[in-house]
C-alpha cells in the first residue's frame, strides 16, 4: 500500500450493513439506455459495461424497471421478467467473476411517465396533478401530462412489484438492491405535499405521505436476509419547478430518515445540493458538508453521498467523519478504472454526453483505462 493511498479515506475498506467494499470509491446510478431489444433485457454489451467497472467499491445499477407500468424512459432494463433476470445473471457473473459487488437500484418513474411508453394509457401518480417534468420516449423528450390517481388497489399492486423485483434481483445474484426515492419519480412524488393531495392512508400528513416508501422498504427487505438494501432520497434536487427545496421538505425528509433508521438497512444513499469546488461549498456558498450532516445525525446506519465531487472533496468528506462513501456518476461514464486513477493521481477523462443515452458500444464500453 503506497503513502498516496493511505492518504486517501476513499481507499480504505467499510461496511454497508452486510456488504463488504474494499474501498468507498461507489459507482452512482447512471441510466445509460442501452437496452435497445423488445424484452427490455441487459445484454452482453451490460455485462461488459459492468465488468470493466467492478474496480468500484461498490456498483448501483442504473434504475431498473420493477414492472412494465413503471416505464418512464426509453431503453431502460427491467427485472421484472425472465429474460432481464437472465441477462442481469450474466452482468453479476462477470462483476463478481472480476471481484466486484454489485446492488440493483429498482426504479418506478409514476407520474413523471408518458402514454408512448404505457401502450397509449395515462401514468399514475399519487394525485391528478401533473408533476410537469419530462419524459424520454421512442420519440424524444415529451412533457409530463396529467395522470390518474392511484387507487388503493393500485398502491398495493405497486408494493407488490417491488417485492416482486427485489426476489427477482436476488436470483440474478445480486448482492443486494437499492430503492430508488429521488428526483421526480414515484416516491418523491408522494412525499411532495405539491403533487400529493391525497386525503386516505398515504397523504394528509407527513406521515401518510411516506407511507408507500416505508410499506415497499418493509416489502423489499422481507425479501433478503441481514442488512442488504439501500434507500436513495434526494431532499436538496429541485427536480422540476413542482420540487421546490424548501423547510417544508427537509422538515419531511427529516422526519423520513429518522423512521427510516429503524429499518434493517444497509445505508441510506443521500444525494445532496450542488457541490463546488474541494471545500464543498453548496447553494448560496453554504458548506455542502453541513446538508449531509443534518441526516448524518438521523440515521445511524452507513451513508452514502453523492453529487459533484472530485477525489479531493469526496476524501476531505469520508475524513471528516460526514460520510462512509462517495458516489460518482459522470466520472464513472469515462473512467472505468476510477478508483486506479483516484489511487495513483492520475487525472480523469471527460465523457461525451452526445453518447450519454444512444450510441451502442460507443461512449458506454470505449473508454480506456489510463495507462
Amino acid at each position: 500500500m503506497t503513502a498516496t493511498t493511505l492518504a486517501q479515506p476513499l481507499l480504505h475498506g467499510t461496511g454497508l450493513g452486510d456488504l463488504r467494499l474494499p474501498n468507498r470509491v461507489v459507482m452512482a446510478p447512471l441510466t445509460r439506455a442501452r437496452a435497445d431489444n423488445p424484452a427490455l433485457a441487459p445484454t452482453e454489451l451490460h455485462a461488459a459495461y459492468y465488468g470493466q467497472r467492478a474496480s468500484a467499491g461498490l456498483i448501483v445499477t442504473e434504475g431498473t424497471w420493477v414492472s412494465e407500468r413503471a416505464i418512464g424512459f426509453v431503453n431502460v432494463p427491467g427485472v421484472y421478467s425472465e429474460a432481464q433476470v437472465t441477462g442481469w445473471r450474466r452482468v453479476t457473473d462477470v462483476v463478481h467473476a472480476l471481484g466486484g459487488r454489485i446492488v440493483q437500484q429498482l426504479w418506478h418513474t409514476g407520474a413523471a411517465s408518458h402514454p408512448d411508453h404505457l401502450g397509449g394509457a395515462l401514468p399514475a401518480g399519487p394525485s391528478a396533478i401533473d408533476p410537469r417534468a419530462m419524459s424520454f420516449t421512442p420519440g424524444g423528450f415529451k412533457e409530463t401530462l396529467t395522470p390518474r390517481e392511484m387507487s388503493p388497489d393500485d398502491i398495493a399492486a405497486t408494493v407488490a412489484e417491488f417485492r416482486a423485483a427485489a426476489a427477482n434481483a436476488r436470483r440474478a445474484g445480486f448482492d443486494g438492491v437499492e430503492i430508488g426515492a429521488l428526483g421526480a419519480f414515484l416516491f418523491a412524488q408522494f412525499l411532495n405535499p405539491r403533487l400529493n393531495h391525497r386525503t386516505d392512508a398515504y397523504g394528509g400528513s407527513r406521515a401518510g405521505r411516506r407511507r408507500l416508501l416505508l410499506d415497499v422498504v418493509d416489502a423489499v427487505t422481507a425479501e433478503w436476509d441481514g442488512r442488504r438494501v439501500g434507500v436513495r432520497l434526494s431532499p436538496y434536487m429541485a427536480a422540476t419547478e413542482r420540487f421546490v427545496v424548501d423547510e417544508e421538505l427537509l422538515a419531511d425528509h427529516d422526519e423520513l430518515v429518522t423512521v427510516l433508521d429503524d429499518r434493517p438497512l444497509a445505508y441510506l444513499h443521500l444525494r445532496g445540493p450542488d457541490v463546488r469546488g474541494p471545500d464543498l461549498r453548496g447553494p448560496g456558498d453554504t458548506p455542502g458538508f453541513e446538508a449531509f450532516a443534518r441526516y448524518r445525525k438521523r440515521f445511524d446506519g452507513p451513508l452514502i453521498v453523492n453529487n459533484g465531487f472530485d477525489r479531493d472533496s469526496a476524501n476531505a468528506l469520508v475524513d471528516a467523519g460526514f460520510a462512509d462513501a462517495v458516489s460518482f456518476a459522470r466520472h464513472f461514464v469515462a473512467n472505468p478504472d476510477l478508483v486506479s486513477r483516484f489511487a495513483l493521481g492520475r487525472e480523469t477523462a471527460a465523457g461525451d454526453p452526445a453518447t450519454y443515452y444512444q450510441g451502442g458500444a460507443q461512449g458506454y464500453v470505449d473508454y480506456p483505462a489510463a495507462g
